[in-house]
């Protein structure tokens, strides 16, 4: 209650400093499970802001790295291999790297560089989803470790009407023990709704950057790889097959 009325008062001299202090005894009122929360909510955090950074669109799909691999491809894709695993070693991203992959087969059967192609680019999509199990393990943990202060401060005000007969009729021996079972089932649940939003959203961005780097894979196969490799030879037919003596008609006797 003084948190609210505290954060709720109009600003003046001194307002920082009481709204600082009612903070602090806010998060020391929530007992113990108020530490493995707010560790939690340091975690997700962490891997909110890492994974933001990391999923960039710039950082994935660079601007112009497509339209200048292309460049270097069209003017010969056999000829410039090597230039162009050079220009995608050069940009160290993940479409950098699935696109190597597949310069790295150019003259290979189109089987061979589709294979490759979508191995790099699963390993890849994996590298994009580091992390986001810890960001959901946090959203799924953070509100049992809320119910367990609740829990706790139950105990903790039941605890203190069966060692005063007088706690029933004065609910200030009670106020300490709900008090804490409300705040931790409430830090655990402003822990736990943004983090489960923030997975979401990284799912789905990681699901759109995805879709970019296969149709990038696919684009690059259907227009540098070959069907079949230089020098290949096709099987020949099988000959036909000798006709069976036993089966054939015996000649007409003559009389």
């Amino acid at each position: 209650m003084d948190l609210i009325l505290t954060l709720a008062s109009p600003a003046g001299v001194g307002a920082d400093s009481a709204q600082a202090i009612s903070i602090w005894g806010f998060i020391l009122k929530g007992g113990i499970m108020m530490i493995p929360i707010g560790i939690t909510s340091l975690v997700a955090l962490t891997v909110i802001v890492e994974r933001a950074v990391v999923l960039s669109r710039g950082n994935v799909v660079p601007p112009g790295f497509l339209k200048g691999l292309r460049k270097i491809l069209d003017a010969g894709a056999i000829e410039n291999r090597d230039k162009a695993a050079k220009y995608c070693a050069n940009n160290d991203s993940p479409l950098a790297r699935v696109m190597a992959s597949g310069v790295r087969r150019l003259g290979r059967p189109l089987e061979l560089v589709e294979k490759d192609l979508a191995d790099t680019g699963q390993w890849e999509v994996l590298q994009l989803r580091k992390r986001l199990r810890v960001l959901s393990v946090c959203a799924s943990v953070s509100p049992l470790m809320g119910l367990t202060g609740t829990i706790f401060g139950m105990i903790r005000a039941f605890q203190t009407v069966a060692m005063s007969g007088e706690a029933l009729g004065k609910a200030e021996l009670l106020a300490e023990g709900i008090y804490e079972a409300m705040v931790t089932t409430a830090a655990g649940l402003l822990v736990a709704i943004p983090a489960m939003i923030c997975y979401h959203w990284l799912s789905a961005r990681i699901e759109s950057l995805a879709s970019e780097l296969d149709r990038a894979a696919v684009d690059f196969a259907a227009t540098y790889a070959e069907p079949l490799s230089p020098g290949h030879v096709p099987l020949s037919p099988a000959p036909p097959a000798p006709p069976d003596l036993n089966s054939a008609p015996s000649p007409p006797v003559k009389a």
